[in-house]
């Protein structure tokens, strides 16, 4: 029996998905430079030319690795799309922070590799510093409604606080205590 546009669909999504976490183990592990097309495609179990049906080169790949990594950080914020932010979503942002960041170790650690790696950030660059500007703007505004007295450096304190537990936790999960430093973040930041 022939199969359907959506199983073909999901089979083409799946390869894409399969790729783009080999992808993201090696980058991880080996660094952006030291990881070549061949070396992602032999530890997907596929052919180079397959991998390059999804992706232009290993810039593209490393591009879209990153950019759905921010899509996901773009569904913390705002859940209700309207441009301003509650104590209940600031609630549900750390909440799911922490969630994400313990469900998908690999990518924070993907990420966390790019601030120190220039070519890799030149990649993502013009994304990567729009998001930002977003997210402490939208802090900003939430921290200004609560009377803060400096909202700009609440926000920007508020977001490197979560860089840093981001990579504290990368660096030594066994030993991060995840659901006590969560507690005590949206007690002083609700």
């Amino acid at each position: 029996m022939p199969r359907t546009a959506q199983q073909y669909e999901n089979i083409r999504e799946g390869k894409k998905k399969l790729i783009m976490r080999t992808a993201l183990e090696l980058f991880a592990s080996k660094g952006f430079h030291a990881t070549t097309i061949s070396s992602i495609a032999e530890k997907a179990g596929i052919s180079k030319g397959l991998l390059y049906n999804y992706f232009e080169n290993k810039e593209d790949l490393m591009r879209s690795i990153i950019y759905e990594g921010l899509e996901n950080l773009d569904k913390l914020m705002d859940p209700d799309k309207d441009g301003v932010l509650t104590s209940d979503e600031i609630e549900y942002m750390i909440d799911r922070f922490f969630a994400l960041l313990q469900e998908d170790i690999s990518f924070w650690r993907l990420y966390f590799t790019v601030f120190v790696q220039e070519p890799v950030v030149k990649l993502v660059e013009i994304r990567l510093v729009n998001t930002v500007k977003k997210y402490i703007e939208m802090f900003e505004a939430y921290f200004r409604s609560g009377g803060c007295e400096d909202p700009y450096a609440e926000a920007v304190l508020f977001g490197a606080m979560l860089d840093g537990i981001a990579m504290n936790y990368i660096a030594n999960p066994g030993l991060f205590p995840v659901d006590k430093i969560k507690k005590r973040i949206i007690r002083k930041f609700k």
